[in-house]
């Protein structure tokens, strides 16, 4: 990645869910550009994994839902490192089924992972980016079921929504200080997320196609790291990644609504094999 190695070089980052995935995929492109990463999961054995295939990483176990543990985190990686130049609040699940077949413990988990989960990363360690003297970067990953509509995805969708409106209200907030942000909204990604993601009703007895039509279409977790370090790079506000899918698809829906939910209702039918 020669257009983003001297930007990286020698960072301090931190990346949440980076036991697999995007997160992965992040923290490899970021070592190899030549910053110090600390990978953090709930998958403590993950983590560790990636840590120790990195050039300078080491590995952190952590429920982004334990706001007391984030605070904790942040202790010891400013106790070691003294400053933080990228946090990355990644870590995520998935959900996917009819709103009158998802149970109200499903949008409490949903909700506590995918927004409290930014939220208490942001708690934890916006005020110490602030208190620096060099500048930093938060980078929260919602999707682009944060921008589109999204059927038999809509609680997923909702908590993706709360991170954009997050993210792009906390940039607003942030603007003339040392801190940007960029939100990160990929769209069909191949990694393990229609696997593990959460499904109800019919369309649990789906999960294969779903599992299949990722793997054929979905881009790559490294090409979606690489937009998004570029584009970090850049000062970006939003990451739409790949730039096809998602560019083409936030234009149609800005310009015609209306349209946008009848492809998108058509694009949910192809990744559940539905006709």
């Amino acid at each position: 990645m020669p257009a983003t190695t001297d930007f990286y070089t020698n960072k301090i980052a931190v990346v949440t869910g980076a036991g697999s995935g995007i997160g992965r995929a992040i923290a490899h492109l970021l070592s190899d550009a030549g910053a110090k990463v600390h990978c953090v999961d709930v998958n403590g054995s993950a983590a560790a994994a990636v840590a120790a295939g990195l050039k300078q990483g080491s590995a952190h176990t952590l429920d982004v839902t334990d706001a007391r543990a984030f605070q904790l985190l942040a202790d010891a990686i400013y106790a070691e490192d003294g400053r933080v130049d990228l946090l990355f609040n990644n870590a995520g699940i998935g959900h996917a089924a009819l709103v009158t077949d998802t149970e109200l413990g499903d949008w409490q988990r949903l909700l506590e992972v995918n927004v409290m989960g930014v939220v208490n990363g942001i708690h934890a360690f916006l005020p110490r980016l602030l208190a620096q003297p060099m500048g930093s970067h938060i980078v929260n990953t919602a999707s682009g079921a944060g921008l589109l509509p999204h059927p038999r995805m809509a609680p997923y969708s909702a908590s993706k929504h709360a991170v954009v409106g997050l993210s792009t209200s906390l940039a607003a907030e942030l603007h003339g200080s040392k801190v940007k942000v960029t939100v990160l909204c990929p769209g069909v990604v191949n990694t393990d997320i229609a696997r593990s993601t959460r499904m109800r009703g019919d369309t649990l007895s789906r999960q294969g196609q779903a599992m299949a039509y990722y793997e054929k279409n979905g881009a790559s977790p490294e090409q979606v790291a690489r937009d998004l370090l570029k584009d970090v790079r850049k000062g970006r506000l939003f990451c739409l990644t790949p730039r096809g899918q998602m560019g083409m698809g936030w234009l149609i829906y800005r310009v015609s609504p209306r349209v946008a939910m009848h492809l998108m209702r058509a694009q949910i039918g192809k990744v559940l094999g539905m006709r």
